[in-house]
């Protein structure tokens, strides 16, 4: 998401560094950061990733003042929410990882130490293609319940990371009525295994038509039109758009389901090294990168600084959700928004208002982990189950 050519480019120009980027999917880069902090300096992934490099040791505390904008940093990430009328939203949200505590905890209550530099962050849902699928209204009818509508069986994929895409289908089967759950966030053994054993039997029929692994391979199925809806995030919607593909990226009247990324330093990085580390998070935070980001749809934590390097038409659609007034370019430079077009869902404060859970890394990870790949491994008839 983060990790784009165009950024490296200005960082090394701009720092007069050299920048190695490793772009991994979510699972194998949770893999690597807690098993080899020796092979990278910085980590940067989602809030969610956290707790399981704090407590391998992986990652090492952040000192905030040597984060020049830190003051400038909004509140999504330091108390949880944009606004006081905000959703605090289920699951993992951000603050409880924040700060390091005494005893080297992580938590809520604000020091001098964080354990990720927020970043980049997002409210994802599913898009789907307009041709194929009727306009929902934004926040009224669109529900993550269409998911799991059997109108759209055979059509349908969902994003192939236990710690995502089991929260998309625990939407949709609730929104559908064929389950419930006590937090969504950080489900028990009985509901992972009630939802995992619901979607078994959804693809023994054919209902999925795949279970896609990356942003390319999410941007094809739709494409080809081999799926008419699916879990989506934001840059697929915007570079499927510049094709002239009409998708779109749903408000579900259940809430989003969001994200907030950032920046970790590998424990094992110190010296020099962890010098020129402080100048790249301190660079990121100066705006140029997170207008990058503002192109293919992401906010980042210094909306202010951001302003500063987008036209006031990108400030106006990406932020403010207002009609462009003329067409707009992603990172690459090509046409991603055309005149005339709206972000669905609004502003960035209403969209981040209406936040139902947050990417979650739950009590029962491992377990949710082994069932996860059954479901999109193994036969479906057979695999790893608790016992009674």
């Amino acid at each position: 998401m983060t990790l784009i050519e165009q950024v490296r480019e200005k960082a090394e120009e701009d720092l007069g560094i050299v920048l190695e980027y490793e772009a991994l999917d979510g699972v194998a880069a949770q893999a690597k950061g807690v098993m080899r902090p020796d092979c990278y300096d910085v980590y940067d992934q989602w809030f969610h990733s956290v707790e399981l490099l704090w407590l391998s040791g992986a990652i090492q505390p952040i000192d905030v003042s040597r984060i020049d904008l830190w003051n400038e940093v909004n509140t999504l990430a330091k108390e949880g929410r944009l606004t006081p009328e905000a959703r605090f939203g289920h699951g993992d949200n951000p603050v409880n990882r924040l700060y390091v505590h005494p005893g080297r905890g992580l938590g809520p209550s604000p020091n001098g130490k964080i354990s990720m530099l927020p970043g980049a962050h997002n409210v994802d849902s599913f898009g789907y293609n307009l041709e194929e699928v009727a306009a929902g209204v934004p926040y009224e009818t669109e529900s993550w319940g269409w998911l799991l509508d059997e109108r759209w069986r055979g059509k349908v994929a969902l994003v192939n990371d236990p710690a995502i895409g089991v929260i998309d289908a625990a939407l949709a089967a609730e929104a559908q009525g064929l389950m419930a759950f006590n937090d969504i966030g950080n489900m028990t053994l009985q509901e992972i295994d009630c939802l995992i054993d619901i979607l078994l039997e959804r693809k023994k029929t054919g209902y999925f038509k795949a279970f896609w692994n990356s942003f390319a391979e999410a941007d094809e199925l739709m494409a080809r039109r081999d799926v008419a809806i699916e879990s989506m995030w934001s840059p697929s919607v915007m570079r499927l758009k510049g094709r002239g593909i009409p998708v779109r990226y749903a408000a579900p009247k259940q809430g989003y389901r969001a994200w907030q990324g950032g920046m970790c330093i590998s424990s094992r990085t110190e010296g020099r090294t962890l010098e020129a580390v402080y100048e790249y998070l301190n660079w990121w935070m100066s705006g140029w990168a997170g207008a990058m980001m503002a192109r293919q749809g992401y906010y980042f934590s210094v909306p202010e600084r951001i302003r500063e390097h987008l036209s006031d038409d990108e400030w106006d659609y990406w932020y403010m959700g207002k009609v462009a007034a003329c067409d707009l370019p992603g990172p690459d430079g090509k046409v991603v928004v055309r005149a005339g077009e709206s972000r669905n869902g609004g502003s960035y404060w209403q969209r981040f208002a209406n936040i139902g859970v947050w990417n979650s890394i739950m009590d029962e990870h491992n377990y949710l982990v082994r069932r996860w790949q059954e479901l999109t491994a193994g036969n479906g008839t057979s695999g790893f189950r608790r016992k009674a």
